[in-house]
């Protein structure tokens, strides 16, 4: 190259330097009524350096193809490659690919998504008869994520995916067929002392394909194919460590959010690895600053309020796994009518005892994120909380405490008050863990008790919340509540079934219990009704079970209210019947209802023949009594 060339390229290196400090450093010093300015003035410097290299290097290069013709660059075909993409007119083509890249992603920045598909696809072009090579593999695979971004927010997956996984392909076959560091894009515009090293060459080449599997992470959910988009996730997570590109926090949601997807998978023990990993990295991320810091400074305030919502975010998925891991242990333990079956229960411990060798290959076979900086912190982390299903109450109770104490440390940033929806569900899944916790202890008072924690929560709320605002988590507590105080009904009924005549302590308590139940299954029936107080003739989907059982254990419930009056015990039973009825005739005015409430269809129109005839004995006792 001539000394007069020289100059011109090392001008040329100086014109790329500044477009990349308008694009990647002034552009965020931008005023807001015109917070493109600095994008603006790259795209000029972007234009001219791509006019300069075609110039620069127009009568070394090799004939270029003229047919005019455009290449579908998501599927390239090996017998199109014409040159070899170190070869002089493999070098010019990859210094235009370059330039049209960085003016594609220019144009994306800037909302100009066509504008942005036609240079990126222009950069596909150039390299289209290209053989894959180090100095055009990363810009082969980085304009791929891009137009795989593009179409994926055009909510075509499927076009997104095609360019992803050529991206994906050609990474692993370069590192299979060569696998030495390949030239980065600035590596065309910079002068030699400022290229950079062969290690943060492979480092970007590198960041470059974790981005590729992380967009395939989430084409693939898009596209429902969830198992693929865990293993992505996954994979990205742990290369995001490997290469430490990540930043804490937003690592460490992700890995919480990846928890979630094994929960459903029932996998606990991936799950668990990825809330500890998390809660680990989130640490990574600092401590909390104090409030009187925070009121101090604006950045400490900011800094304050990401890591404690953060850290209450991780909190909350901790809860979930713990509720869901006693939630299918309940399963598995449970009889045809929902108590512990003990027969399965002692099953189920004698094969655990023969699982240990098994449990440890499990273990091995797991994809665990093998950082050596926090392998131990997130190893001492999972020691804490077991992922095997619990079969007693000890072990239930040990992963009941560990859930609560995420719902402690959740609530103290989800606050009533500012976090009104948030809130209530932490309620409602600490009432869900109290409720499961109950299924494993044998006492039945204790058992109650247990209850009792749930209507002490949940209570004040549903008290204070405005239904106008708030229906559908009024009608959820309301319901819940009804729910609850149904349970312990019953509890309190299998107590008093074991003495030989309850004492009026024990009748009155009963009756509050039955009471009570009645009152909030009421309310929620009551919040169906128009605003004229009419139920309606036809109930609405996600509302007809709920109602339809709300109905019948209405009528259990009037029909076990005990009391030593004759005309009380009539008139209870008259309503009770009335309850009954309901359930029946919109059963028979609705016949789409019946396999909704199957169950509760066939004990209601057992009730409704066997009621008058209890009814009628009632009267002849009033009448031989002469009661009026």
């Amino acid at each position: 190259m001539s000394s007069t060339n020289i100059r011109e390229w090392r001008a040329l290196c100086e014109k790329f330097r500044r477009a990349q400090d308008l694009s990647e450093i002034e552009s965020k010093k931008d005023p807001e009524n015109d917070p493109f300015r600095s994008k603006y003035k790259a795209r000029e410097l972007l234009k001219e350096i791509y006019s300069s290299v075609k110039n620069l290097d127009a009568d070394e290069s090799e004939e270029e193809d003229s047919d005019g013709q455009i290449v579908d660059v998501g599927t390239e075909d090996a017998a199109l490659k014409a040159y070899a993409g170190d070869s002089r007119a493999g070098l010019r083509a990859v210094k235009l690919g370059v330039v049209d890249y960085y003016l594609g992603v220019n144009h994306i920045e800037t909302e100009e998504l066509s504008a942005g598909e036609e240079h990126l696809t222009n950069c596909m072009k150039c390299l289209v008869k290209c053989t894959v090579t180090r100095e055009n593999v990363s810009l082969l695979i980085q304009a791929r994520n891009q137009l795989g971004i593009l179409w994926a927010g055009r909510d075509d997956t499927e076009k997104a995916q095609g360019f992803l996984e050529t991206a994906e392909s050609v990474y692993i076959c370069y590192m299979k067929e060569d696998g030495q560091p390949p030239l980065d894009l600035v590596d065309f515009f910079v002068t030699e002392e400022e290229a950079p090293s062969q290690q943060e060459r492979m480092r970007r080449f590198e960041m470059a394909y974790t981005h590729t599997l992380y967009y395939l992470a989430q084409v693939y959910k898009n596209l429902g194919h969830f198992e693929r988009a865990g293993q992505y996730c996954h994979c990205t997570l742990q290369r995001q460590l490997n290469f430490n590109q990540f930043v804490p926090l937003e690592w460490a949601i992700n890995a919480a959010t990846l928890s979630q997807y094994y929960i459903t998978k029932t996998r606990y023990m991936e799950a668990r690895h990825c809330l500890a990993a998390a809660s680990v990295i989130a640490g990574l991320a600092g401590e909390v600053p104090s409030e009187a810091a925070a009121k101090e400074s604006e950045t400490e305030y900011e800094k304050r309020e990401q890591l404690r919502q953060k850290r209450a975010e991780i909190s909350r998925c901790w809860i979930k796994y713990c509720l869901n891991l006693l939630q299918d242990a309940k399963k598995l333990l449970e009889d045809n009518i929902g108590e512990l079956d003990l027969d399965r229960q002692e099953e189920l411990q004698r094969a655990r005892q023969n699982e240990e060798e098994e449990k440890e290959k499990g273990r091995k076979s797991a994809v665990l994120f093998d950082s050596g900086d926090t392998f131990d912190s997130i190893c001492g982390l999972e020691e804490k909380v077991s992922c095997a299903f619990p079969l007693n109450f000890e072990e239930a109770r040990a992963i009941f405490l560990v859930g609560q104490g995420h719902v402690m440390q959740a609530k103290e940033y989800f606050e009533m008050d500012g976090h009104v929806t948030d809130h209530v569900e932490i309620l409602q899944d600490h009432s869900a863990l109290f409720k499961v916790l109950a299924f494993f202890e044998q006492d039945l008072e204790r058992r109650c008790k247990m209850h009792k924690r749930r209507v002490d929560m949940l209570e004040p709320v549903c008290k204070d919340l405005n239904a106008q605002y708030y229906l559908l988590i009024c009608r959820q507590l309301q319901f819940e509540l009804a729910e609850t105080f149904y349970e312990m009904m019953d509890l309190k009924l299998a107590v008093a079934d074991k003495q030989d005549q309850p004492d009026s302590h024990t009748i009155k308590k009963f009756n509050n219990l039955c009471t009570a139940s009645i009152k909030y299954y009421q309310m929620f029936l009551d919040s169906i009704r128009s605003p004229e107080g009419k139920f309606p003739e036809k109930l609405e989907d996600d509302l007809l079970r709920p109602a339809l059982v709300a109905k019948f254990r209405v009528a259990r419930l009037q029909s076990k209210i005990i009391s030593g009056s004759l005309t009380t015990q009539l008139e209870n039973l008259t309503q009770s019947l009335d309850s009954y009825n309901f359930v029946v005739q919109y059963c028979e005015e609705h016949p789409e209802a019946k396999k909704v409430v199957e169950t509760e269809l066939e004990l209601s129109e057992e009730m409704v023949s066997l009621l008058p005839i209890k009814m009628n004995r009632i009267r002849s006792k009033m009448a031989s009594s002469n009661i009026q």
